[in-house]
C-alpha cells in the first residue's frame, strides 16, 4: 500500500477497536471485575503516569531506528493491553493493562504523524489528516454500535475483539506499511530526559514572564485536575446512582448515550465553526467562559440529580460544552503565542495537563468511594477557578489583528 491509503485503513480500524473497547469497559471494570469508584480512578492515574514516563523512552526509537517500527511496537502493545484487560480478574490485571496500553500509546504518539509526514510531505499531509478525521468519526461511531451489540452477549466481549483487532491491525502493518522518508533525527533535536526538563523550564521561565500565558497554563491545569472523576464515574454513577429503566441491560443505554453524543457534538460544533469569529479575542473568551460555566453547572446538576431525566440533560449539557471547548481553546491558546515559542509552551501545557490529571484523581476517587455525588461536586469545585481565570483574560482579550500589530 502507499502511504496514503496505510493512513486511511489504520485510521479506520484504530478508531473502530478503540471505540469498540471505550464504549462499554468502565462497566466491565465496575460489573464484573466489581472495582470501586477510588480504583476505577487510579487505574487512569496509573494510565497517565505510564504515558508520562515512557513518552521519552519510547520516542528515542521512533527518532533513531525507525518511526515505522515504533507505530508497529506501539500497536501491537495498546491490542496486548486491551486483551489483557478483557481477561482481568482482579484490579491487579486491570491495572497492568492500563500500564501496556500507556507504553503503547507512547510508541505511537507523535511517530505516527511524523511517518505520514515523512512520507506524504507537509502539503499532502494535511489533506490525508482531514480526510483521516473525517473516517474517524465514522469508525467511531460504528464501533460504538457493535459494542454495545457484543455487550448485550458478554460484557468482555469488545475489549476482547478490540485487543484482536489491534493485533491484527500491527500484523497488517508489518506488511503494509512503507517507509522510504525516513531520516534518523539528529542527536541535538533528539527528545531526552535532559530537553525535557530543559524544556520544562524554559516554558516555566516564558510563562512566568507573560500573564496572559499564566492564565492560559492555569486554566488547563484546572482542566486537568478535574476530569478523571468524570471520566472514570459518570457511567457508574448513572447506572448505581440514578439507576436505568430495566427494558434494556446498562450497556446497551450507555452506548446509545455515547452514539447520540457523537452526533449532537458534532453538529454542535459545525454549528460553532459558522458562527464563531475566531478573529475576535473577547467573542472566543466569552464563548471559553460559557461553556465552562455551562461544564460545572452540568457537573453539580449530575451529581444532585433526583431523576434520569434531569441527569440526561446535565449529561449532555457538559459533555456539549466540553466538545465546544477543545477546539475553541486550543485556536485561541495558539493565537495567544508567539511562533517561536509556540512549541515551548503547548509542550508545556500538555505536561501540566498530565499533571494536574496525576494529581487530582485520586483524592476524587477517594471522595468517590464515600458518595459518588459528593466526588462530582468536589470535581465541579476542582473546574470552578478556570471561570475566575477565563473572566480576567475576557477583560483583557483583543482582537487577532489588534494583538498581533502590537506584538
Amino acid at each position: 500500500m502507499n502511504a496514503f491509503h496505510v493512513h486511511l485503513t489504520r485510521t479506520f480500524l484504530l478508531h473502530f477497536a478503540q471505540s469498540l473497547v471505550f464504549t462499554t469497559w468502565m462497566i466491565f471494570q465496575a460489573q464484573i471485575l466489581k472495582l470501586d469508584a477510588l480504583q476505577l480512578v487510579l487505574i487512569g492515574t496509573m494510565m497517565e503516569i505510564s504515558i508520562l514516563l515512557f513518552e521519552i523512552p519510547t520516542g528515542v526509537v521512533a527518532d533513531v531506528i525507525s518511526r515505522r517500527l515504533s507505530v508497529i511496537v506501539g500497536t501491537l502493545l495498546m491490542g496486548v493491553g486491551f486483551l489483557v484487560m478483557g481477561l482481568a480478574s482482579s484490579f491487579e490485571m486491570a491495572l497492568a493493562s492500563q500500564i501496556l496500553w500507556g507504553i503503547g500509546y507512547t510508541f505511537t504518539s507523535g511517530a505516527y504523524d511524523a511517518w505520514l509526514v515523512d512520507e506524504l510531505g507537509q502539503d499532502r499531509a494535511g489533506h490525508a489528516f482531514i480526510r483521516g478525521s473525517q473516517i474517524s468519526r465514522v469508525a467511531g461511531l460504528l464501533g460504538i454500535i457493535t459494542s454495545t451489540v457484543l455487550a448485550t452477549l458478554r460484557l468482555d466481549l469488545p475489549l476482547l475483539i478490540g485487543g484482536g483487532i489491534h493485533l491484527v491491525h500491527g500484523l497488517l502493518l508489518m506488511v503494509v506499511m512503507p517507509e522510504h522518508g525516513f531520516t534518523p533525527t539528529p542527536r541535538e533535536e533528539r527528545s531526552t530526559w535532559r530537553v525535557y526538563f530543559q524544556t520544562f523550564g524554559q516554558g516555566l521561565a516564558l510563562i512566568r514572564s507573560r500573564p496572559t500565558l499564566v492564565n492560559i497554563v492555569g486554566i488547563g491545569l484546572f482542566f486537568g485536575l478535574f476530569s478523571e472523576a468524570w471520566d472514570r464515574l459518570w457511567q457508574i454513577h448513572l447506572i448505581d446512582t440514578i439507576g436505568l429503566p430495566a427494558q434494556l441491560p446498562p450497556q446497551t443505554w450507555i452506548g446509545l448515550l455515547f452514539a447520540l453524543d457523537a452526533i449532537f457534538g458534532a453538529a454542535a460544533v459545525e454549528a460553532l465553526h459558522r458562527r464563531l469569529d475566531t478573529g475576535s479575542g473577547r467573542q472566543m473568551t466569552t464563548s471559553l467562559l460559557v461553556f465552562t460555566a455551562a461544564m460545572v453547572i452540568g457537573l453539580i446538576v449530575y451529581a444532585i440529580a433526583g431523576s434520569l431525566a434531569i441527569a440526561l440533560i446535565a449529561f449532555f449539557a457538559f459533555t456539549i460544552a466540553r466538545s465546544l471547548i477543545e477546539p475553541v481553546l486550543a485556536t485561541w491558546t495558539n493565537q495567544q503565542i508567539d511562533s517561536r515559542v509556540r512549541a515551548t509552551v503547548l509542550s508545556m501545557q500538555s505536561q501540566v495537563d498530565a499533571i494536574g490529571q496525576i494529581a487530582g484523581g485520586p483524592p476524587l476517587g477517594a471522595i468517590g468511594q464515600r458518595s459518588l455525588r459528593l466526588a462530582f461536586i468536589a470535581s465541579a469545585l476542582t473546574l470552578s477557578p478556570a471561570l475566575a481565570l477565563l473572566e480576567r483574560v475576557r477583560r483583557t482579550a483583543t482582537d487577532v489583528d489588534t494583538a498581533v500589530s502590537t506584538s
